[in-house]
């Protein structure tokens, strides 16, 4: 299947350059709803998701609200907002920093920890999807491929 098909297009492309974005975006929007499916059953956001698999990764050690805002895929995204989400699900723990008062650390509670190793097994599953489609080799030649654009 081709983009083109995907997206019901007649006219070709002005250029390789402007179907290469339309296909990032669309593919972009296709792994994101395929993630967000995955995600469902267990009641969290892509964003939520992706706060905890930070802090899975700071663990054992806290990590400021700012920090992780840092780190998130979507930049757009409200940490704050999301670890009090988080905290209401008891995934995580929110707690004044000892060194700057103003702060605020967040760590990944044992619930938090436990839902992701569920999600590592939902995740390795959707993995399949893609070796289906590509060898690892072209796994890593797409991935380097798209880190050479935002160079």
């Amino acid at each position: 299947m081709s983009i083109e098909t995907d997206i019901k297009q007649n006219v070709p492309f002005k250029s390789s350059y402007h179907r290469v974005v339309v296909n990032l975006i669309y593919t972009s929007n296709w792994v994101a709803g395929s993630q967000t499916q995955l995600l469902k059953p267990f009641k969290l956001t892509l964003q939520q998701y992706n706060v905890l698999r930070i802090l899975r990764g700071q663990f054992p050690a806290p990590i400021k609200v700012s920090d992780i805002t840092e780190r998130m895929l979507d930049k757009m995204s409200n940490a704050s907002r999301l670890v009090d989400k988080l905290v209401a699900k008891k995934f995580v723990l929110r707690t004044e920093c000892p060194s700057d008062r103003r702060a605020v650390d967040v760590v990944i509670t044992d619930k938090g920890l436990e839902l992701l190793k569920q999600l590592d097994f939902s995740q390795q599953e959707w993995d399949t999807v893609l070796q289906d489609k590509l060898t690892s080799e072209e796994a890593a030649t797409l991935s380097q491929l798209l880190d050479r654009l935002r160079v």
